[in-house]
């Protein structure tokens, strides 16, 4: 009998979870899934699995709580954040916690199999000069502070000095996580 491999789902937009979960069955992955961070400590409870794909904004928390949680479980497990918007300082924090690899949204099935086969970072990806905007980096701050409170916009607003009403709105014109 061939073993299949395990994936867990960490994601807390419904149907996301399901076209993953489909399209992963049909590839011959044993899936299972946690709608939040919560729900993800008590999947691995059960059984560790090879792979696992994890968004990073949950309903109940960081993503990045559950890679970290995840990475200590099983150091060699295969972990795939992905993001609606992705920043810089949360793709260091997910890489330097535990995850493999880091996709924004849209990402589909045949993109998080191809990060969870890319074990080495490729030295030959070329860099370029790539002008910033200010709104560019006004967002990367507002997000790196987010990480750094774990999302917790009343604090990420004392923070970064501005009222709390006007960091929402800030993140209302953009999907965190």
């Amino acid at each position: 009998m061939e073993l299949r491999p395990t994936l867990l789902i960490i994601e807390d937009d419904a149907a996301l979870s399901r076209t993953l979960i489909r399209s992963f069955e049909r590839r011959g992955y044993v899936v299972s899934h946690a709608s939040g961070v919560a729900a993800a400590h008590e999947a691995v409870r059960e059984e560790t699995p090879d792979f696992a794909v994890v968004d990073l904004k949950l309903g109940d928390g960081s993503g990045l709580e559950c890679v970290k949680a995840l990475h200590e479980r099983d150091s060699d497990m295969k972990i795939v954040v992905l993001t609606g918007f992705a920043s810089i300082a949360t793709a260091v924090e997910a890489i330097k916690l535990g995850a493999c690899h880091y996709l924004a949204k849209p990402s589909n099935t045949d993109d998080i199999e191809a990060a969870f086969a890319r074990g080495e970072g490729n030295p030959d990806v070329s860099v370029t000069f790539r002008p910033t905007s200010i709104k560019t980096i006004e967002w990367e701050r507002i997000h790196e502070v987010l990480a750094e409170c774990d999302f917790n916009i009343s604090e990420a607003a004392r923070r970064l000095g501005m009222h709390r009403r006007t960091l929402a709105r800030k993140l209302g014109k953009r999907q965190v996580g």
